[in-house]
């Protein structure tokens, strides 16, 4: 972690122990000040263009899909730019053997795979998370939105990914780890409107790292992944443009103990 700690940058927060590191800011512009090759593991959950209008149920009741101003699309030409510069940023810092881990729905995730096609990142998997407590399509006009999908990806052709193989097996009852992952929406520990799962993040983490490995998110929203981070004894870089949601983050990963056991549910198969 020395060299995150020469940038030039101040930090929004640094632990005692130097093993997390909170950014405020624009991902793009605070990654170009990291030293390259410094990231074992990425998980990113950036803005799916969605809030443009629609409707979603919330509590049973029609609510707007509105999330804020950072998820409206700005066109097919200029998403695709933003896409394909946050996933360059990212590549650049990510280790010769590094992974990264996109979530998006159908609105964004074809993109972000064309992008990091043309940018030469070596397509591992591609992961169905079923979230069977979906809420229901209210226009009765298109099927309910109950999946979303995770490109696992190494940094290039070249790369030899690590991946925790028994606990995969493990999670499986067939021997077999398959990419349909059957993890239900949990009631969200903050106000953060994509807050994911932390048994999402748990099972990402564990699978796709070992401990002490440094995890980027430079998406982080409320901390869910730096919380699991640490918890799982990993060291994580957070960046996130939103002071509010950054103060949640850090007072959750803080607050977040080490844990020895692997508790991830089973992916339902």
């Amino acid at each position: 972690m020395t060299k995150i700690l020469k940038l030039p940058r101040v930090t929004y927060f640094s632990s005692k122990d130097k093993n997390f590191f909170l950014f405020c800011g624009d991902c793009i512009e605070i990654l170009s000040e990291f030293p390259e090759k410094c990231v074992d593991m990425i998980f990113a959950d950036p803005p799916y263009f969605l809030s443009n209008g629609g409707i979603s149920c919330h509590a049973g009741k029609m609510v707007s899909v509105h999330k804020g101003d950072w998820d409206k699309s700005q066109g097919i030409d200029k998403d695709y730019e933003f896409i394909k510069q946050w996933l360059t940023a990212c590549q650049r810092v990510l280790k010769d053997n590094g992974t990264i881990w996109v979530s998006g729905t159908n609105h964004v995730i074809y993109t972000v795979g064309y992008a990091m096609h043309e940018l030469g990142f070596k397509m591992l998997n591609d992961i169905v998370w079923f979230k069977r407590n979906a809420p229901p399509n209210l226009s009765c006009r298109y099927f309910t939105h109950s999946t979303e999908t995770i490109i696992w990806a190494a940094k290039n052709k070249k790369s030899k990914h690590y991946i925790n193989m028994p606990l995969m097996k493990e999670l499986s009852n067939t021997g077999q780890a398959f990419n349909l992952w059957n993890i239900p929406i949990t009631r969200h520990k903050t106000p953060h409107p994509t807050e994911k799962p932390e048994s999402l993040m748990e099972r990402i983490v564990l699978i796709g790292s070992r401990e002490g490995d440094i995890i980027l998110d430079p998406f982080m929203g409320s901390g869910t992944t730096g919380t699991v981070a640490r918890r799982w004894k990993r060291r994580f870089i957070g960046i996130e443009m939103d002071r509010g949601y950054i103060k949640m983050a850090k007072d959750r990963i803080k607050e977040a103990k080490a844990q020895n056991k692997a508790v991830c549910p089973s992916p339902g198969n």
